[in-house]
């Protein structure tokens, strides 16, 4: 896992472009602690942070070919992901008359799209967002992995394309001026969504998931090679639930034993729910393995709490990890670390927005740092339930039938997180934006173009549509999340279930196989009922665990004053004047039936990323 950026200039690089492109590498230092390295040609520069997780001792980039001492560079790759199925390909390939000089799998990205061009990309398992410069035909191309995993950005402006693993290495280039216009604001505001493409600073869009961007003297054109959508209307796969249980282990079988594949040491993450015990026991189960290390989160003050979410994690994360045999550790924040403001700047400037998850944010940030002392691969059971219908908005009537995305319709199905987030924004504000139109927009556009297959049912049709909903408006935004929290820790975090095989064999089961006896995810409860004990087979879905420690709402508190002494400029345009008077907070919290930190830890992160980020953008 690394970080990647550059950009192509077809009427020239300037005398500074080595400078530029060392400083934009500079702001990947944490998604590639382990090495640096930069190339340029008349129009090109391509720059490379690594973290070394594959042929620890080669595999350095930008990466050339031909690579002979002397020889006429054609193509340079820089590489971020991790290729699964590249020791098939290099075979495949050694075939075809190439030779390696490493045994990493970057070298076999590189000639697999020497082989075969843009094509290569349908051959390809794994996690990766890329960029190719064919010096020849002065021809450049950015792809996305088939689930968005791994993040790239892009800026465009005529005869010049700059290009980033994340928005804040565009903005270290000198010529990006951006800002935060309506239409970034209206991102900013609304929780629990991430728009394909977009970015809510100005001028700088994200490379589709499943897309190939390519960028010449013929201008810009994309390639869709992989999309949800078109799988999702198709007549279920199997309706026999043997068949569907089998062909479901066996791909999970396949993948995790693809990815743990690495040279260095690597761990699970473990909550004691079934996502992540069934990624655990494939992974423990692996011959050679010797048991894996997994790690939990918990909190310092949650012991006496019996019934609290960290609680119940630590006492199945512990059944789980005793009947696996994996090496299990608790890692034990306390709210202290938690509530410290160096803490939310680093989580905030990892994130590159304000717009997250407050504690659950600082609290994974703090995992990944303490996770990466032991290991530097992950195992993660994210993106589950969003293939099989594991949240309560795929179950709850008012939020399945809701004119909008289930997850923020205004119903208990998640916390009323997206009213209480709006409960906070300025009147007028929200009038400018007009927020309802703008979402209906989006919703409308989101189910655009989806086609089902006329058998089946109006409900199975429904069912269908919020999985689609939720691979590309709702994961996309904890994959994300996933990324940049751990990789500003120098952890590089695996999701096997985004592995399109296993997406392509899920989205297509019927709505009955993904509720096998009765209970949302049976099909992958029958799938691994062998490995798992009967506590944690029969666990119901449980959210990610925050601090019950009312400490940590005083320490808010007392931030949220010293706050508002002195806001940074651009917060009272933002949040209501009533939200912002002492007290304002609690009473918002208090108007939804929920005291909670959440609307406190929204105008935090928003004071944080003013600070950090104004100084490079008008909002």
């Amino acid at each position: 896992m690394c970080g990647i950026a550059g950009w192509v200039d077809l009427s020239g690089l300037g005398p500074d472009a080595q400078a530029i492109a060392e400083r934009m590498n500079d702001e990947h230092v944490r998604r590639g602690p382990d090495g640096s390295g930069t190339w340029l040609s008349r129009y090109a520069v391509l720059a490379h942070r690594r973290l070394s997780v594959i042929d620890i001792e080669n595999g350095e980039q930008p990466m050339l070919y031909p690579a002979a001492p002397g020889s006429e560079t054609r193509w340079a790759l820089t590489y971020n992901g991790e290729l699964y199925n590249y020791r098939e390909l290099r075979s495949e390939l050694s075939s075809r008359g190439h030779r390696f000089r490493t045994s990493s799998d970057t070298e076999v990205v590189l000639a697999a799209w020497v082989e075969w061009g843009v094509r290569a990309v349908e051959r390809f398992n794994g996690i990766f967002a890329l960029s190719v410069w064919d010096d020849r035909e002065e021809t450049l191309w950015l792809v996305r992995d088939h689930l968005g995993v791994k993040p790239l950005h892009y800026h465009h402006d005529g005869e010049r394309l700059i290009f980033g693993s994340e928005a804040k290495s565009i903005l270290a280039h000198p010529d990006v001026v951006t800002a935060i216009d309506e239409d970034g604001l209206r991102q900013l505001v609304l929780p629990l969504l991430k728009f394909p493409g977009t970015n809510p600073y100005r001028g700088i869009s994200e490379v589709l998931p499943g897309q190939i961007l390519e960028f010449s003297r013929r201008g810009i054109r994309t390639i869709r090679y992989w999309d949800v959508k078109d799988l999702v209307g198709r007549p279920s796969e199997s309706k026999d639930l043997g068949e569907a249980v089998g062909r479901l282990r066996a791909l999970l079988d396949d993948t995790v034993t693809r990815q743990t594949i690495a040279d260095v040491p690597l761990c699970t993450f473990l909550s004691g729910g079934l996502d992540s015990s069934a990624i655990t026991a494939l992974a423990n189960g692996l011959p050679g393995r010797g048991g894996v290390s997994s790690f939990s989160v918990d909190f310092a003050d949650a012991s006496d709490s019996v019934d609290s979410r960290s609680a119940l994690d630590r006492r199945f994360a512990r059944e789980a990890a005793d009947h696996i045999g994996s090496r299990h550790s608790n890692i034990v924040l306390d709210s202290a670390l938690l509530a410290r403001e160096d803490v939310r700047d680093a989580t905030v400037r990892a994130r590159d927005l304000p717009n997250g998850f407050g504690d659950l944010d600082t609290s994974l940030l703090l995992l990944c740092r303490e996770v990466r002392k032991h290991a530097t691969v992950a195992l993660s059971g994210e993106a589950a339930d969003e293939l099989l219908g594991g949240y309560l908005w795929f179950h709850e009537p008012r939020a399945v039938w809701a004119d909008t995305f289930p997850w923020i319709a205004d119903s208990p199905a998640h916390g009323h997180l997206h009213q209480r987030v709006l409960g906070t924004i300025d009147p007028g504000l929200a009038r400018t934006l007009r927020l309802d139109e703008y979402l209906r927009d989006e919703y409308a556009t989101a189910l655009g173009g989806l086609t089902f297959d006329p058998a089946l049912s109006r409900e199975e049709r429904r069912h269908r549509e919020i999985i689609h909903l939720a691979v590309s408006y709702f994961l996309p935004m904890l994959l994300d999340r996933n990324d940049r929290l751990s990789m500003a820790s120098g952890l590089e975090v695996r999701v096997p279930f985004t592995d399109h095989r296993i997406v392509e064999h899920l989205v297509t089961m019927s709505q009955q196989v993904h509720n096998a006896g009765g209970r949302e995810k049976g099909v992958l409860r029958d799938a691994v009922s062998d490995l798992l004990p009967v506590g944690v087979l029969e666990r119901r879905k449980s959210p990610y665990p925050t601090t019950p420690d009312p400490e940590y709402a005083r320490t808010l508190e007392r931030q949220l004053a010293s706050v508002l002494d002195d806001p940074p400029d651009g917060l009272a345009d933002i949040f209501a004047p009533e939200v912002l008077a002492p007290g304002g907070l609690a009473d918002s919290a208090r108007s939804h039936g929920l005291v909670s930190n959440f609307e406190g830890e929204v105008v935090l992160n928003f004071a944080s990323w003013l600070r950090q980020y104004s100084p490079k953008l008008a909002i």
